[in-house]
């Protein structure tokens, strides 16, 4: 790969995440769920700001993101025996705990013997190298300055995303797949007014290429086919897959012509594309440059896509399970490079195209994935309690070692191929 490819991997791969992830975040926020941390890249900060009690970080390696959701995958915030720095308001809680203690600051010097940041608030220990223990209280708001500077919320157990209505989380989970298909839709739209000219995937034909089979069979511009050897044609696509996989046969051609029926009938031409044998009659679809056409083919575009995406995970395991059926980053990287070559906007098709594969895929019922814990809220749903935390853990880590698997096995089967 070179420099080009690169950057494009690094920005397809980054934008896709990062949209994902923001679904989950701004829909989480939106229910009440204390977002400790939203990052764009991954590796050490590069910077950090808070706003509206959430830290925002940009970090070092611009290849996706994450949001730290209260609740989720936490560690305690501080240990026992550790030294911090306190702030205290007006009311003399403690606002503000910076773990950074070798550093300069301000604030009274304070060992921790033992502390509840999720229910009590109370953090019990030695204040100033006193020797008689104390008990202090906890603001409901407070923050932490994190050892690499990171200024992060406290998260009492009324921000967790547990806390929250099974409806607000399953639409938390839902969101981030949610948004790979908006993303999709906003990037087809985009394209629609920066090509020249769309098609609409209707089958009409557009022109007509010489010394080919469709020009000596008599077929026209503007011709609307209507079936193949008697197989009704509604789109393009049909069309356009009927004649690639008809070889050496005879088509018969039903077109609508300035109103009247005709027959066409013709040959086609055999022809290898990547090593690939494919039928071809020589014709191209009609396009278009009006502003609803335009309008229309970024929502036409993001249903089709979606559809084929559906369509192939659907029929994943038909005809025998295979690696050969799924790609990985190698994989990735590969149409990526290809995808650069030919210019930004193609850059921005492939991405758009991803983003839909990475939504629908996120929606599979798997443990780890969105779609598996939109099954486990659907069964707490029904069940009309909590499923044991216990429970949950174990699910989601089998979900994950699997995930994990599956991920090296495809990368493996992607560099073998």
């Amino acid at each position: 790969m070179n420099l080009t490819a690169i950057v494009a991997f690094i920005f397809v791969f980054g934008v896709l995440v990062t949209v994902h992830e923001f679904g989950h975040f701004f829909v989480a926020k939106k229910s009440g769920v204390l977002i400790r941390e939203f990052a764009i890249g991954m590796g050490p900060k590069i910077i950090s700001w808070n706003y509206n009690h959430t830290a925002y970080t940009i970090r070092i390696l611009p290849v996706g993101g994450y949001v730290r959701m209260a609740g989720l995958d936490e560690e305690p915030d501080l240990d026992a025996g550790q030294r911090v720095r306190l702030i205290f308001n007006t009311a003399n809680q403690v606002i503000k705990m910076d773990t950074r203690i070798d550093e300069l600051g301000e604030g009274a010097f304070f060992q921790v013997d033992t502390f509840d940041l999720s229910d009590e608030l109370t953090l019990t220990g030695y204040l100033n190298d006193n020797e008689n223990k104390q008990t202090l209280s906890v603001d409901h708001d407070a923050t932490i300055i994190e050892k690499n500077g990171t200024e992060i919320q406290i998260a009492p157990r009324d921000s967790w995303v547990q806390s929250a209505k099974v409806y607000k989380r399953a639409l938390i989970n839902i969101a981030g797949p949610a948004m790979n298909l908006i993303l999709a839709l906003v990037v087809f739209s985009g394209l629609a007014f920066a090509l020249p000219s769309v098609t609409l995937d209707k089958p009409i034909v557009g022109a007509v290429k010489s010394d080919m089979p469709a020009k000596q069979a008599g077929l026209q511009a503007n011709d609307r086919i209507i079936a193949i050897n008697g197989h009704k044609t509604k789109t393009w696509d049909q069309a356009a897959t009927r004649i690639s996989n008809s070889k050496n046969n005879v088509l018969t051609f039903s077109v609508l012509r300035d109103g009247k029926k005709r027959i066409v009938n013709m040959t086609p031409k055999t022809v290898k594309i990547d090593g690939i044998e494919s039928a071809i009659i020589g014709i191209t679809a009609k396009t278009y440059t009006d502003f609803g056409s335009r309008i229309k083919y970024g929502f036409l575009t993001t249903g089709t896509t979606i559809s084929k995406v559906w369509y192939a995970l659907s029929h994943l395991f038909t005809g025998g399970f295979s690696l050969d059926k799924l790609g990985g980053p190698v994989s990735i990287a590969k149409y990526t490079s290809s995808a650069a070559k030919t210019g930004f906007l193609s850059i921005l098709g492939f991405m758009a195209m991803l983003s839909i594969n990475l939504g629908i895929m996120n929606l599979i019922p798997i443990p780890a994935l969105d779609g598996g814990k939109l099954v486990l809220n659907a069964i707490e749903a029904v069940l009309r309690r909590p499923l044991p935390a216990s429970f949950e853990n174990a699910v989601t880590v089998g979900g994950a070692i699997f995930m994990f698997v599956l991920m090296i096995a495809v990368t493996i089967n992607d560099l073998l191929r």
